[in-house]
């Protein structure tokens, strides 16, 4: 358990993750938020340990627009079934996962830890923006991070989702453990893994640095009443994309 607190602390240290959050502590959720006066243009300005909000220069998220293909480098996905563990964690909808899962990346492993959403998307594919993106935070045994985003559009209702909707907490800050019920991310992907990837950051504070990201490029749908219910939690949880100071963009297909 301590392990598995301190990987959750590691891969959330203040966002998402990129997420932040059950890491923060009961304060940390004082510190930050998405509105006028502690929000996103403000979060290098609130305490020390957020200046790279302000100042870095490989900040996430991003515009992606110009990528140049890259060689075949497949994510390789091993994600198992895991009991929910659901959590509101006062910036949003959390799902803290079981060790065990993990993605290859170039041959390297990075350990899911877990996986939350940002409405609307964080991300933007030619200046185009998605109702809902889930970003699964991983990371890896010499503490490097790696961010799966899979952008989230209009369209059919979708099952995972929907299980997930169906065991929202109603205390924030205290994780339900959903025993009965087990979900497997694997049911969170499109049918095509094509991924844009570029070094980042954390989305939230303490924005800090060093992540990379694989944004997959094939949107999965889910239904305008299941953003809605989300809606009701976190109405706008998403920060603005950020310059992108000459980093290259990579599509691997």
């Amino acid at each position: 358990m301590e392990l598995m607190n301190a990987m959750r602390t590691m891969a959330l240290a203040g966002a998402f993750a990129l997420v932040p959050a059950v890491s923060h502590g009961e304060e940390a959720h004082h510190d930050w938020d998405y509105g006028k006066e502690h929000g996103p243009q403000h979060w290098g300005q609130l305490k020390s340990e957020f200046t790279s909000c302000g100042l870095g220069k490989l900040q996430s998220p991003i515009n992606i627009h110009g990528a140049v293909a890259g060689a075949a480098a497949p994510i390789q996905f091993n994600y198992q079934p895991t009991p929910l563990h659901i959590i509101d964690n006062g910036h949003t909808i959390q799902v803290n996962y079981a060790p065990g899962s993990s993605i290859s990346v170039a041959g390297k492993r990075y350990d899911l830890v877990q996986f939350h959403f940002h409405h609307p998307s964080e991300e933007q594919i030619d200046g185009k923006g998605f109702p809902m993106v889930a970003h699964l935070v991983h990371k890896s045994a010499d503490g490097a991070l790696a961010v799966v985003a899979v952008l989230l559009r209009d369209g059919a209702q979708n099952p995972f989702i929907d299980t997930l909707w169906k065991n929202l907490p109603r205390e924030k800050e205290k994780e339900l453990a959903a025993e009965k019920v087990t979900i497997n991310a694997a049911r969170l992907l499109p049918r095509s893994h094509a991924y844009y990837e570029y070094a980042g950051s954390l989305t939230t504070p303490p924005c800090s640095e060093g992540v990379t990201w694989l944004v997959l490029a094939t949107p999965v749908e889910l239904s305008a009443a299941q953003v809605a219910r989300f809606g009701k939690f976190y109405q706008a949880n998403a920060r603005p994309v950020q310059a992108l100071n000459g980093r290259a963009i990579t599509l691997h297909k």
